[in-house]
């Protein structure tokens, strides 16, 4: 009889230990959980404190910034992919040396639509040589309204477009303030009419309309006494290119010319406010340019509200001026507006400006650098029997 009893007993001890020891397990995994869940919290508060911090850092170290990436269109369905910014100076342990930046942008869609970009801008010691390049690939549908400043939107036709674009600029401080510089440039267009019969079709003034290549080689000249080529609060850039295209491909590949001037001017009204003003004049020279190399009125920097392409011709001419009030280092507001058009060659005059203004608003990543995130909602014009044409803008840097 006692052996049960002590078989019993025995088992029941073992059951209080195993109770016991549970508990104490227990404890100590919310313990563990407490800790991590404090841990992600006070780093999730250090990031967070850190993103708002209103001190600059002195380090002058680099910095980077991944933003996701989505949107939806009818045209390529829901998009979603990547952005991000890497910032940083070649001698950090000279103030005056400017900082080099390089941005990525890249999507997909549910309707398998692909884009990307990849921007660099790089200032090496002494801001001696400036290098800028650019790689973009866009395989996606858009919207044709024709050629002229005076395209309507019941003319709107959709293609299909297949876009390749490689630019490499490098430019040699020649004089004070002033860099000489070489440019070369390759692009490739590939277009589908998906309406036949619309004006994409039917008009005999759009030339090359299965698309073609070009390849471009100039020279630039920049002046430049900005006290920043990122957030300015003062100073002057100015910048003329010009590019010419042999004739390499044949065919209806465009061989001509392109000029564009880029003038900007900043000015300090207050502590924390800056005005900023651009003109841009862009042209196109040839015996017959294909509509994909036209000058395009509208997109994220200049003319914000108008669909990009809306408007092209053989020259674009447009100026704009921006408010910026900075009001913490991490934070700002702007208000903007501006003018322009396109037009033929040899048919200018001072008709058919089209307007536009907006607002919007800035985040500073790093505010040493004046690296912002930027978004603004631009408003056009509202033609007969047409809905206001406005656009909303989400960006990396200044429009300019």
């Amino acid at each position: 009889m006692s052996k049960p009893l002590t078989i019993r007993g025995y088992a029941h001890d073992s059951f209080i230990a195993y109770k016991i020891k549970k508990n104490l397990m227990k404890k100590y995994y919310l313990i563990i959980l407490l800790a991590l869940v404090s841990g992600s919290s006070f780093a999730q508060m250090k990031l967070i404190r850190k993103m708002l911090s209103n001190e600059k850092d002195t380090t002058r170290k680099a910095s980077f910034l991944p933003l996701p990436a989505f949107g939806y269109s009818q045209e390529t369905g829901f998009e979603f992919g990547v952005g991000a910014i890497y910032s940083f100076y070649v001698d950090r342990k000279d103030t005056l040396n400017r900082s080099s930046n390089f941005a990525l942008n890249t999507t997909y869609s549910t309707k398998k639509t692909a884009n990307f970009m990849l921007k660099g801008d790089m200032w090496t010691k002494g801001n001696k040589y400036h290098f800028i390049g650019d790689i973009r690939f866009k395989n996606q549908p858009f919207n044709f309204y024709g050629i002229g400043n005076e395209a309507k939107k019941i003319d709107e036709d959709k293609l299909d477009q297949r876009v390749f674009k490689t630019l490499f600029d490098a430019e040699m401080n020649t004089l004070p303030k002033a860099y000489t510089g070489v440019s070369l440039g390759f692009e490739n267009y590939h277009f589908i009419d998906k309406q036949a019969g619309g004006i994409y079709t039917t008009n005999p003034q759009i030339l090359d309309k299965d698309g073609g290549s070009v390849a471009w080689i100039g020279a630039s000249q920049s002046y430049d006494t900005r006290n920043s080529n990122n957030y300015p609060t003062k100073g002057f850039f100015g910048r003329a290119t010009y590019q010419y295209a042999p004739d390499f491909f044949g065919g209806e590949s465009f061989n001509g010319s392109q000029i564009k001037v880029d003038l900007r001017g900043f000015f300090s009204l207050a502590p924390k406010v800056v005005l900023g003003v651009q003109g841009i004049y862009y042209t196109v020279q040839s015996k017959s340019t294909p509509f994909y190399l036209l000058q395009q009125l509208g997109n994220d920097q200049m003319m914000r509200g108008y669909y990009s392409g809306r408007y092209r011709d053989e020259n674009l001419m447009a100026a704009q001026a921006e408010i910026r009030y900075r009001f913490m280092n991490r934070f700002g507001i702007v208000a903007f507006a501006g003018t322009g058009k396109v037009f033929a060659n040899g048919q200018f005059n001072g008709d058919g400006l089209k307007p536009n203004f907006g607002v919007g608003g800035r985040y500073f990543f790093d505010p040493a650098k004046g690296l912002s995130v930027r978004l603004d909602y631009g408003i056009g014009e509202k033609l007969p029997n047409e809905k206001r044409q406005a656009g909303f803008y989400i960006s990396l840097a200044e429009a300019f």
